[in-house]
């Protein structure tokens, strides 16, 4: 508890003015109350005798008790006020430590844990400043009646002395007792939210599967332990008040019963007796902390949980400047005198997280897809390539520069970010769009709404009530335009680089291929890093990285990759890679034994010979280059006109070119030409890689 003690402490430091206005007043009114016993008890001496003393004592008295009223009065204001202050800064210290810490913090606490832990949590702790001074205010009229019995007599001293420490013992359990069951209670709280939020996420999943109930009673499950926990805070607040309440009578009866027989034997006079009588009640007083100190053991638990998200580390941002871009020509001051294209970037011996990049140089201005199953690594990838997560060893670099050296500012502005949910941030769609503003503090509006061009964004967002100024809160959007506005985003953002997580899976076929256009064809000659599922996607890229197991297996343009029947696989067996569902009847077809010809070609009516469907994989294979055969075989022969190659193997899809599609926008057979048909024309000869001619967009379709 060492760590939350020091955040508590750490948050009434940072209170503001609020917790010092809140101890003076309190001390105030503790003070006052301490004096009032004394007045009083002068006041009947000085009426008991007949002084000339006693207006005055009785007005002194009268204004002590306006100073108590006074002092409760600030106290219930200060009390508030340095809560609510408390609670708002430790929440945005939390937020901004979360957001910057990012990935680690979302892979090890669900969402409805992260929103427990800054919202109630931190108001348990904003609460720190008015428990601790309400714990420590009654220790002032207690250590006061302590000096003023001494006075008195010590013998009374002695008998309020014995009854408070019974009465400190009793705290101190309480507070032990409080401070565990009251964690456990907020940890309880944190699973339920977690819960709750998980369902609200997959609310359409469950009304469809008609399984509301069972998930009502998933989310409530841990309601019994809530409960258990309830009880046993209600439990230790009433064991220790029944013990407080048995202390505190039983002082008081002490120090009255001392007091009698010292006024029966002459040693007190009658208003020092009822001045030993209110002494012993103010002593005994300190039970009254009973409240403050449940509310500090809540804050204490509370600050346990939110100390554990402060020791996540986050990134730690450089000064190290990017080198001019564009940049100024080899050999003079500034330029990129070892030679890189403006963009570049690299991976230099990376481990994270299973992942393993040895060496890895990405040119600039290139279009790169990474490819491989699920869970090989790629999004992790893009995400070490954002510096949105760091590796563990190795650096990564951008124009020579590793990105932990780059200022904050400059790494945001030089690398855009796209995945496949985008989250939209501000209160307009402009604000969610904007850039980082420039030296001159312009917001660059025709940037942004180029950038917005360029995702198929402009059209529907220009389609709403007030255009760009629409408050997202008021945007009703699919998630193919939701995710228009999170390419439109990077584009805006990223000056150099272009990371793009399954940033274009929610887009159809017509919208993916016209910003895969904008993409090969970006006139500012960005890097582009793409994480592909679709076989077009790959097709398209000046190369490919190919992840297998959190290792890169090779690197190199699609159509030599596409030899591999191990590539090849990858889109046979991934949902995005076909416009077809796949059926079961399509698997990975072994490698063409030495000597056997290469995959025919299908048929007219666009199917394979037997009756097999075209699919997606089917059409996306290039055709093998002039004098080349599949693994080691003969070259191709041509297909006969009935779809047969020379001497009757039927078309398999594989080892063939893809078929061009009709005037029509159909392939030969009658099967719509889609994005993925249209993605992957056959290389010029002398070609090695899928070059695009400058009539087409990004694949090459019409």
């Amino acid at each position: 508890m060492q760590a939350a003690d020091r955040l508590v402490l750490d948050t009434v430091r940072r209170g503001g003015p609020w917790p010092a206005i809140l101890a003076v007043t309190a001390i105030t009114g503790a003070a006052a109350e301490l004096a009032l016993p004394y007045l009083v008890g002068r006041t009947v001496d000085a009426f008991t005798a007949a002084a000339p003393q006693q207006t005055f004592w009785l007005a002194l008295s009268a204004a002590v008790v306006a100073a108590v009223m006074l002092c409760e009065s600030l106290g219930v204001w200060a009390r508030g006020a340095s809560a609510a202050h408390a609670a708002a800064g430790l929440r945005l210290r939390l937020l901004r430590h979360v957001l910057a810490a990012g990935l680690p913090v979302t892979r090890r606490y669900p969402g409805g844990e992260l929103v427990t832990r800054t919202g109630l949590n931190t108001e348990e702790v904003g609460r720190a400043p008015e428990a601790v001074t309400g714990a420590l205010t009654p220790l002032v009229p207690t250590v006061g009646a302590l000096v003023a019995l001494v006075l008195i007599d010590p013998r009374l001293a002695a008998a309020l002395a014995a009854g408070v420490v019974a009465i400190l013992l009793v705290l101190r359990a309480f507070l032990r007792t409080t401070t565990a069951v009251a964690g456990g209670y907020q940890e309880v709280q944190g699973e339920i939210a977690a819960r709750l939020v998980d369902a609200l996420g997959g609310a359409r999943t469950i009304t469809a599967a008609g399984t509301a109930d069972r998930e009502a009673r998933r989310v409530l499950g841990p309601l019994p332990r809530l409960r258990a926990r309830g009880l046993g805070l209600w439990r230790a607040n009433a064991t220790a008040g029944v013990q407080a309440g048995l202390v505190v009578p039983v002082v008081e009866i002490a120090v009255l019963a001392a007091g009698g027989l010292l006024l029966a034997a002459g040693d007190l006079t009658i208003g020092e007796l009822y001045a030993a009588a209110r002494y012993a009640v103010l002593g005994a007083a300190l039970s009254g902390a009973l409240g403050y100190l449940g509310g500090l053991a809540r804050a204490r638990s509370a600050a346990a949980r939110v100390a554990e998200l402060f020791t996540l580390p986050t990134p730690h941002y450089g000064t190290h400047p990017l080198p001019p871009y564009p940049p100024k020509p080899s050999g003079t001051a500034g330029g990129a005198a070892s030679g890189r294209t403006p963009g570049t970037l690299e991976f230099r011996s990376v481990t994270a997280a299973g992942l393993a990049v040895p060496e890895l140089v990405i040119p600039g201005g290139t279009v790169t897809a990474v490819v491989g199953r699920s869970g090989s690594g790629k999004s992790l990838l893009a995400a070490l390539a954002a510096r949105l997560a760091d590796p563990s060893g190795g650096a990564v670099l951008l124009d020579g520069v590793p990105l932990t050296e780059l200022p904050r500012r400059t790494l945001r502005r030089a690398i855009g970010y796209a995945v496949e949910r985008p989250v939209l941030t501000g209160d307009t769609i402009a604000d969610a769009l904007t850039p980082y503003p420039g030296p001159s503090g312009d917001d660059l509006p025709e940037h942004v709404a180029e950038a917005a061009r360029a995702a198929c964004a402009d059209s529907f967002v220009r389609r709403l009530p007030d255009g760009y100024d629409t408050p997202l809160a008021d945007a009703p959007m699919s998630g193919g335009e939701r995710q228009r506005l999170g390419l439109a985003r990077a584009f805006a953002r990223g000056e150099r680089l272009l990371v793009l997580d399954d940033a274009t899976s929610s887009l159809d076929t017509v919208t993916e291929r016209q910003v895969a256009r904008a993409l090969t064809e970006d006139p500012r000659g960005r890097t582009r890093l793409i994480v592909a599922h679709r076989l077009a996607t790959a097709a398209r890229a000046d190369q490919v990285i190919w992840l297998d197991n959190g290792a890169v297996r090779a690197t190199g343009p699609h159509r030599d990759l596409w030899q591999d029947p191990a590539y090849r696989a990858i889109f046979q067996s991934t949902p995005h890679a076909t416009d077809t569902a796949a059926s079961g009847k399509h698997h990975p077809p072994p490698p063409p034994r030495a000597g056997t010809p290469s995959a025919p070609a299908p048929r007219r009516d666009g199917h394979l010979p037997g009756g097999a469907p075209v699919t997606g994989e089917d059409r996306a294979a290039p055709a093998p280059r002039a004098g080349e055969g599949r693994a080691g075989g003969p070259p191709a022969p041509a297909p006969r006109r009935d779809g047969h190659l020379a001497g009757g193997p039927a078309a398999s899809g594989e080892g063939r070119a893809a078929p061009a599609p009709r005037r029509d926008g159909h392939l030969a057979g009658g099967a719509p030409s889609s994005g993925e048909d249209r993605a992957a024309p056959a290389p010029r000869q002398g070609q090695g890689g899928l070059a695009p001619r400058q009539s087409e967009g990004f694949g090459g379709g019409r």
